[in-house]
Parts: structure tokens; sequence; C-alpha cells
């Protein structure tokens, strides 16, 4: 770590590697962590992993899009803790500690890119990277207080990072203000390739509040009107016509096939000790069946034709969470009972492939509440300026 202190147990104990950035660019002056799934050259790349850490080796090479970053004038203080090998939401990995949500102390952070999201939210660097396989940059934003982007998958390039579920795998960030947050995406997204019409179509997924307690729905009230006030007047309309547990299980089929693909011969041959959770979910990936994957995949291929129609030249407004972070002292059973609760909402983007971001416009009991939107493919860019003017109330 290239910062003198620590506080939010964040950041990997690496020894201090200088990263060269450009003097002068579009992010000088803003400092920013990589999650440690990215190569970055000079330090190991654990994955969360003690294993993968013994297996690594000092990297020789920087992953393309860390560099665009340092070649865009940013400054590099730091990996940051992930869930181990980012396949959980709870932010809690039993091998490196649980870094510290600055949004919530008492909260888990959420995962698997919680040292992410902990840096930013603390107030340690200016942005951070992280992945979102199935939800690891949203469920972190909505439980820190900040804004994170899901992208469009392949949008931004994950070349020399450790994959999970890689028909699922993208790169997104966090910051704390909508200012940042444009900047950093202006660099990291590029122009949208279809960007958003002057005044898209504006949709509410109904089924989707649905599936929140009615005091959550009560605090994310406020934020939905700060978003209709910039969005306008939305159609109600039901995101998951195929119902939700359809949705759900071909997700968790689809990752779970490919998680093991990635990971599992490293597994088998080792027997590395897995943390609790991360080691149930490598046994259900190890189990599911050729029918499953295949009926997931055509569950997923009839949902993404009709999802992505419903969004073409649309926003969609949905909640990014169940709620706001379970506590630090709930038990591995209810973590697990959120996390599938929370997989409902998130799959929806995973599935379909569109970009999702995350606004912290809402609290409840004291702890930050996210409420999301999405567009078409593509539209990423579009959409963190639509972030930032909800945000700003402009």
């Amino acid at each position: 770590m290239l910062l003198d202190r620590d506080p939010a147990h964040a950041f990997m104990p690496y020894p201090a590697v200088p990263a060269p950035h450009a003097p002068t660019g579009p992010l000088s002056g803003l400092t920013f962590a990589a999650k440690d799934l990215f190569d970055v050259a000079g330090y190991p790349t654990s994955a969360g992993s003690p294993h993968m850490l013994a297996m690594s080796g000092v990297r020789t090479r920087t992953a393309p899009t860390v560099q665009r970053l340092l070649d865009s004038g940013a400054r590099f203080v730091g990996k940051t803790i992930t869930d181990e090998l980012a396949f959980s939401m709870s932010g809690k990995n039993a091998h490196f500690g649980t870094p510290v949500n600055g949004g919530a102390p008492d909260r888990i952070p959420g995962g698997s890119s919680s040292g992410s999201a902990a840096a930013v939210s603390n107030g340690l660097c200016d942005f951070a990277l992280g992945t979102d396989t199935g939800g690891s940059v949203r469920a972190p934003a909505n439980h820190c207080g900040l804004f994170g982007i899901r992208p469009t998958h392949a949008r931004v390039s994950l070349e020399l990072c450790h994959d999970l579920a890689p028909s699922f795998d993208t790169c997104g960030y966090f910051t704390r203000d909508g200012a940042t947050f444009e900047r950093v995406g202006e660099v990291l997204l590029g122009e949208d390739p279809t960007p958003l019409p002057q005044t898209p179509r504006v949709l509410l997924g109904l089924d989707a509040f649905g599936l929140l307690h009615k005091e959550v729905r009560e605090a994310l009230a406020p934020a939905l009107r700060r978003a209709e006030a910039v969005l306008g007047e939305p159609q109600e309309v039901e995101v998951a016509t195929e119902g939700f547990t359809a949705l759900y299980w071909a997700m968790r089929y689809i990752q779970s096939r490919e998680a093991w693909a990635t990971d599992g011969p490293m597994i088998e041959r080792y027997n590395p000790p897995l943390g609790p959770g991360v080691a149930d979910r490598f046994e259900f990936s190890k189990a599911v069946t050729d029918n499953q994957f295949t009926e997931a995949q055509v569950i997923r291929a009839a949902f993404r034709k009709r999802f992505n129609a419903m969004l073409d030249g649309a926003v969609l407004i949905l909640p990014t969470m169940p709620d706001i972070a379970p506590l630090l002292t709930e038990s591995d059973a209810s973590l697990n009972d959120y996390r599938n609760n929370a997989l409902n909402l998130l799959c929806l983007s995973v599935l379909s492939s569109l970009p999702q971001v995350s606004i912290p416009l809402a609290s409840r009991s004291g702890a930050p509440l996210g409420l999301s939107i999405m567009g078409p493919a593509g539209s990423d860019l579009s959409l963190v300026r639509l972030a930032r003017r909800i945000a700003e109330g402009a």
C-alpha cells in the first residue's frame, strides 16, 4: 500500500511499489485503488485467496484498464481486499479480514469489491476499481453510500484480471460524488456507442419494488421523487415476467458452472482451505449439471431478448438492493439469505448484459441505501451523467 495509514483495513498489506502515472491528464490530481484481481506490475495478485497469493509471484505487467487510468494522470495508491476468489457478497474475507464500511461501520461493506468500496467510502482515495459478476459493485455501492456502476458487459477491458464467470464479469468503479463519477467515466467508459435519447422513456420496475419490505419502500420514496423530478413521471412495468425465481436460478447455474471452470481445477488439485460460504458455493458449482446449465442458457437468451427490447431508448428505475447492509454480527446463514434475496434484483443486469448505476440517494436506520437506473447496452456514460444530475437535483 502506498498510503501511510489504512484505518479501514481496505488494502492488501503489500510492500509499496510506485506505479508511474502521467504528470497531467483528465484524471490528474485524483487517487485510485484497484481490487486485488487486477494485475499491477510490481505486485502479486491474490484474488482474495492465500493460495492464489502464494502461486502468484510478482506481476510484470499492468492490466490495460489500470494502465489507462495511470496514463490519464490518476495516482495509484494500492490494491484492495476482495472476497475470496470474488465469490461472495458480504465483504468478509476469512483470511484477510473485513474492510470497514465508511457509510455504516457497524455493518458489512458488501462484496466482493469490499476493499475498494471501503477505501472510497473512508476517503482513502478518490475512486476505486471493482468487478461486478453478480452484484459486486452494486451491493457495496448501496451499502457504503457510493456511486457505483456495473457497465455493459465487455464495455471495459478485464484483460489481466482474474476471472470468476466470464460471461457475467464486468469492470466497474466507485466514487463518493457525482462530478468524480462522471470524470472517471469519461476516461474508463469513453463516449457511448448508443447514447440515451435526449428525452428517454422512463420506466419503473413495479415488481422489483414489490420485493422490498414496506419500510424500505418508504425510505426510497424521497429518492424516487428526486429521480422523477429529473427524468419525468415513469411508466410502471413488470421487469420479470418470467418470474424472479426462474431468473435467479438461471443466473446461479450459469455463474456457478463458469466459476467452477475458472477455479475448480485449482481447488481440485490443491484443496485450499476456503472460507465459510465460499466453500459451499464452490461445492454447489461443482454439482451443476449439463441440463441445468443448458436450460439456464435458454432462459437467459429469452430474457435478454425481451428485456433489451423493453429498455430500448429507455431508463429503468429500480432498487439496487433489498435493504441497507446487514450488521456485522449477523450469522453466516442470515447473510446467505440476504445474498439470495439480493440476487433477485441483481440478476436483471447480469442476465441482460445491460448497464446499471447505483446512486446514493437514501438511508434507513442511519445506513445508506441506493436507488438504481438501467439503460440500453452502450448507454453507460449517459447513465453516469444522469446519475449525477439526479444526485445534484439538476
